[in-house]
């Protein structure tokens, strides 16, 4: 059975989820190396050096892997440099890097002269990798076009071949996804209550949830009714949209939090109608996903990601939210079982585990 080595520095969220999957998915013999997910930028620069600190731990003859599996957070240039010096390393392995995300797409709160060295970290981990794969087209469509104009910087070097390089290198592959946990929650029969909306994504600037509160602030002002299911991770520094939501939408709101367990996380989804995004970034989109299975109807930013995932019908416009989630509280409608599972169906692990079967091994 062939050996794989998985090094993640950022192990939590998406990510964890995805080598949970993957590992169930195909046959292998894996060893993980992880750090949590915390401290991003540190792990850029830093996690492939400790990574091959750890490998020297193991015993000589448990040093020979088939593949390594890397994700954005390793700089594989480092990481490829440092194992050779590893005995009992096989150089023949393959680095293989998934890239969940990019840095080159990756919107900023505030400038910052340092967020270069991370694209370019970004950079020279394709170039250094043997195979990349990318969650979406979009992802992979804008890191490319993203090397482009920075190495039209380089006015006096001539790199013209390295983005055709990591082309021909590069594999679109969506993440699996697990709905089991989905699939079995109780199924809540839905009263003739006002319509429920679902925000189910992390408490940050990024996700964009200040248009969302601005939108229902505007349907509120009209008379418009509605429920409100708010989930996703917080933080301590959370935006302040969300105090003051919480507080206008009192009356509204069926439950404002994390979810304590993925039961719990479920059955919310299953009383949500409509799952609606605000995302400023997506390169792909699990949370929208899970609220699809369960049977709520998206209404999702027609740029990023989605316009790949799903029919131009659940998009809606740059500032035009509030009025499409006007049409809908005014003819709400839900998604049927067979609608729910044929929008995500194709992402399900047993759609996707033998093109990464292919890709990985």
């Amino acid at each position: 059975m062939q050996r794989v080595l998985i090094l993640e520095a950022y192990y939590g969220g998406s990510h964890k989820l995805f080598l949970q999957g993957l590992q169930d998915a195909v046959p292998a013999e894996y060893t993980l190396f992880t750090l949590p997910a915390r401290k991003w930028k540190m792990r850029m620069q830093l996690s492939a050096i400790w990574f091959v600190e750890q490998l020297k731990i193991l015993p000589e003859e448990e040093r020979c892997f088939d593949t390594v599996l890397c994700s954005t957070f390793v700089d594989v240039a480092v990481l490829r440099a440092l194992l050779l010096s590893v005995p009992g390393w096989n150089r023949k392995a393959l680095l293989n890097t998934y890239f969940h995300e990019n840095q080159f797409a990756y919107p900023v709160q505030k400038t910052d002269i340092s967020m270069h060295q991370f694209s370019s970290i970004n950079f020279t981990t394709a170039l250094s990798s043997d195979r990349c794969a990318f969650n979406s087209s979009y992802n992979m469509e804008t890191f490319l076009l993203g090397i482009h104009s920075y190495l039209k910087k380089a006015t006096d070097m001539k790199l013209d071949g390295c983005v055709d390089e990591i082309r021909e290198k590069s594999v679109v592959l969506y993440p699996g996804m697990d709905y089991s946990f989905i699939d079995q929650s109780e199924k809540k029969e839905h009263d003739n209550g006002p319509p429920v909306l679902v925000w189910n994504h992390r408490w940050e600037h990024d996700k964009g949830p200040e248009e969302f509160f601005e939108a229902l602030y505007l349907l509120q002002k009209k008379g418009l009714l509605f429920r409100l299911i708010v989930l996703g991770e917080s933080f301590a520094n959370s935006p302040e949209c969300f105090a003051k939501a919480q507080k206008q939408f009192n009356s509204e709101i069926i439950h404002f939090a994390y979810a304590q367990s993925k039961e719990q996380y479920a059955a919310l989804l299953h009383q949500g109608d409509c799952i609606v995004s605000t995302a400023r970034h997506e390169f792909f989109g699990i949370a929208v996903l899970e609220g699809i299975r369960a049977g709520c109807y998206p209404l999702l930013p027609a740029d990023l990601s989605y316009p790949e995932l799903y029919d131009e019908k659940f998009l809606y416009e740059p500032g035009k939210l509030a009025h499409h989630l006007e049409k809908y509280l005014l003819n709400p409608v839900r998604l049927n079982m067979d609608e729910a599972r044929s929008l995500t169906k194709t992402f399900a692990w047993n759609e996707c585990k033998e093109k990464f079967n292919i890709w990985l091994l």
